[in-house]
């Protein structure tokens, strides 16, 4: 059942990386909202949690275990989701990996590790927008893609991290221009420093305490929270008139370079 109150009262949104972190508190952000939500990643345990979280604010959840990289697995969520809630409303795209070979200078990055970054940042990206879209755009919707301030600045991950966040950032104007005459709008999220797993131990010293106050006007680290109140700001009516952007959650820091 999709509850009948909030901002996003009556709709249904698909959130990738919803097992922890920002996709977990995107998740449960929006059935707050009045959103019935479907859980996709790959840790099944997470999402177990994830839809308890859910279930906890009044919310509805359908599970869905499954790869990003596999375009069965984003199929049978994409399917999952308008068979148990009967629409697709939008999709939040929050699954994504670093890779410790990444961390490299591009001439000693492998191929390998490139590569498997690439296909869940950015192929993954795509098969849930691709998937997703004629059943958004059947129904009016919207995109909500994650990103990074590493696309934006040049500095601060690997080449294959930064390079696949670009190219996210990309993707999504192409398809708020190719999709917008239909109703659809996309816009996407670039994250600063944002303390999640994916993160855990980056922020827990002295020295990376103070870092934030150097280097972040608003001197703090991010917290999940503050980038699912962002997305759920884009999927709803209150960014009607919001497409193609990309957006910088990140304390200020890439206004100082």
């Amino acid at each position: 059942m999709i509850p009948s109150e909030g901002k996003l009262a009556g709709r249904s949104i698909l959130v990738t990386g919803a097992a922890s972190g920002m996709g977990r508190s995107t998740a449960v952000r929006a059935a707050e909202e009045g959103a019935a939500v479907s859980l996709v990643d790959v840790d099944t345990g997470g999402l177990d949690e994830t839809a308890r979280r859910v279930d906890e604010v009044g919310g509805d959840a359908v599970v869905c275990p499954g790869d990003v990289r596999r375009e069965r697995d984003v199929g049978a969520a994409v399917d999952a989701t308008v068979s148990g809630f009967g629409r697709l409303d939008g999709v939040v795209t929050a699954a994504g990996i670093f890779h410790a070979g990444d961390l490299a200078p591009v001439a000693a990055v492998t191929l390998d590790d490139f590569e498997h970054v690439l296909a869940v940042n950015l192929v993954g990206t795509f098969l849930v927008v691709k998937l997703a879209l004629p059943h958004l755009v059947r129904d009016g919707g919207a995109v909500v893609t994650i990103a990074s301030t590493a696309a934006l600045r040049g500095h601060g991950q690997g080449p294959g991290y930064t390079a696949s966040k670009g190219g996210v950032t990309a993707l999504t104007r192409l398809v708020a221009t190719q999709y917008g005459p239909e109703g659809l709008r996309a816009n996407c999220i670039c994250p600063g420093a944002v303390d999640t797993p994916m993160t855990a131990g980056s922020f827990v010293t002295p020295e990376a305490e103070r870092g934030p106050r150097r280097t972040v006007p608003l001197g703090r680290v991010g917290q999940p929270e503050d980038i699912a109140a962002l997305a759920v700001y884009l999927l709803s009516d209150d960014a009607a008139y919001v497409t193609g952007q990309t957006l910088a959650a990140d304390g200020g820091a890439t206004i100082k370079g």
